[in-house]
């Protein structure tokens, strides 16, 4: 058996155990149906939420404002780890301020996101953008400021400079460590505006688990959740295989 097979088997059972643990707990009444729904409800709402095409509407718009948001968080934060890269005095002012705020819970300033932009798209917009932000900006700084000053050194003396010593050096020499700060980004920029929809929003898929959680739907409020996290797994794999791909870039 090899180890991959392995690692898989592992991970079904991990599952599987959950699984059983659920339908126990449900089947034999030791939770109410009214906080956790059987299995068996479970699947069949899931199934109607699929094929209804209810999920479609609040998909495009959680994806429509995924899409803004890290877009907005990507250029901004390598933009700017890019500048303050160039020197070392700016490194050491920016880089522990950034590392400083990227420790506090953004979160908070989703009531004024609310504020200024209400209950629609923009308000899980800039909260994403600035959420996404801290990390892409941390691993830019980070990435360019530590490449192998030989390799600099070797393109200079070679007559490298200007846009050429940054397309050919600076950008495959920091481009691992920037990508990580990417990935990172993109799962935070997720994560927050599904956490945004869930507190304030007037559609979105965070906005389908409040709305039947208030309707006491608890069966309809375990549906959408798995169907975020089967769409977060997607996404998250998407991910994945970009970085990948990424990795191989000289």
């Amino acid at each position: 058996m090899t180890q991959g097979i392995k690692v898989r088997l592992y991970q079904l059972t991990f599952f599987g155990v959950i699984l059983l643990a659920w339908a126990i707990v449900t089947e034999t009444g030791y939770i109410s149906r009214l906080f956790l729904p059987t299995l068996p409800d479970l699947g069949r709402k899931f199934i109607s939420l699929l094929s209804s095409g209810d999920w479609v509407k609040p998909l495009t718009l959680t994806l429509y404002e995924v899409g803004c948001a890290y877009a907005i968080g990507a250029i901004t934060g390598i933009l700017v780890g890019f500048l303050v890269s160039r020197t070392r005095f700016a490194t050491r002012v920016f880089e522990p301020l950034f590392s400083s705020l990227f420790a506090v819970p953004l979160i908070i300033l989703y009531p004024l996101a609310m504020l200024f932009f209400g209950l629609e798209a923009g308000s899980k917009i800039a909260l994403g953008s600035i959420i996404s932000f801290f990390p892409i900006v941390l691993s830019t700084i980070n990435g360019f400021g530590n490449v192998n000053p030989i390799y600099l050194r070797a393109a200079s003396s070679m007559g490298a400079s200007g846009f050429t010593l940054v397309r050919r050096v600076l950008v495959p020499a920091a481009f691992p460590v920037i990508l990580t700060g990417l990935r990172i980004g993109f799962i935070i920029c997720f994560l927050s505006i599904i956490g945004g929809e869930t507190l304030g929003s007037l559609d979105g898929l965070g906005h389908q688990i409040v709305f039947n959680a208030e309707s006491m739907d608890t069966t309809g409020m375990f549906a959408w959740i798995i169907f975020i996290v089967l769409i977060a797994l997607a996404l998250n794999f998407v991910v994945q295989r970009l970085e990948k791909q990424g990795e191989h870039y000289k």
